[in-house]
């Protein structure tokens, strides 16, 4: 388990921007350094400003795209193109703008395709996508994610992995069909904690006020099962980015002045 990293930024833009300058420049190491980067990409208001915000990047030609593959975190189970789901929000906010390779970009299954509306179906199908793009030096049945962003809820709930639910126990499969989540709607796709921790960097993203407590009880010590995204974490690296409100109740001494 790698200790977490805490940055706090003054406001949800500049740590939208910040992070996006980040996410880049990453890719691009990843790149220069293996010929292709993965990325495991969240939804939510904070995930999808930092893909605007790469959107707008003067930087972002510096990655190729076409040597980039795209995966998603969780995702709502709702019918192809709907406005809900995780990877619609992404393709408006950045991947309809930026030349991808299709073939790289594996969204998860959505209802009324080829699995219907079984969800548990859908879910293990992309677990065998994810199985299929593993290799020799991977850990496990997952590729070994360069950067997989989450978005910590209120509850601290990341993907879809809620406090106290099913799927937070998981430790064998890599990807969960999720029903009756408390929030709707109420089944998804979610990758599991073993899956997430698989990825070399870990990055949680939190802003606003509401996110303040959420993050205080994660950095705090708070066991996974109540708190999810305190079982999230990277295999080199675990980096948390707040903005000064998220942030807003955890002692200073987790964090540097200067990030601040």
């Amino acid at each position: 388990m790698t200790a977490p990293q805490v940055v706090v930024h003054r406001d949800k833009e500049l740590m939208a921007k910040a992070a996006a300058a980040r996410l880049i420049t990453k890719i691009v190491d990843a790149q220069a350094a293996r010929g292709s980067a993965s990325v495991v990409l969240t939804g939510g208001r904070n995930g999808n400003a930092l893909l605007a915000a790469l959107a707008e990047a003067p930087a972002r030609d510096a990655v190729d795209w076409s040597r980039l593959d795209l995966w998603w975190g969780d995702e709502r189970f709702l019918p192809e193109g709907d406005p809900e789901r995780n990877a619609t929000q992404a393709r408006e906010a950045l991947l309809d703008a930026v030349p991808l390779d299709p073939a790289r970009v594996h969204a998860m299954p959505a209802a009324g395709g080829a699995w219907g509306n079984d969800v548990d179906a859908a879910a293990d199908a992309y677990a065998a996508e994810l199985a299929a793009s593993a290799g020799p030096a991977d850990h496990g049945p997952v590729p070994t994610f360069d950067v997989l962003l989450l978005g910590v809820g209120p509850d601290t709930h990341v993907a879809s992995l809620f406090p106290e639910h099913p799927g937070v126990r998981e430790t064998e499969r890599t990807v969960i069909g999720v029903r009756g989540a408390p929030k709707p709607p109420p089944n998804r796709v979610s990758l599991t904690l073993p899956a997430i921790r698989a990825a070399r960097e870990v990055w949680l993203l939190a802003a606003g006020e509401d996110k303040a407590n959420a993050v205080a009880i994660a950095l705090a010590g708070a066991g996974e099962i109540q708190a999810p995204a305190a079982g999230a974490y990277g295999r080199g690296r675990t980096l948390w980015l707040l903005d000064r409100a998220a942030a807003a109740q955890l002692p200073k001494q987790l964090y540097p002045p200067a990030s601040a």
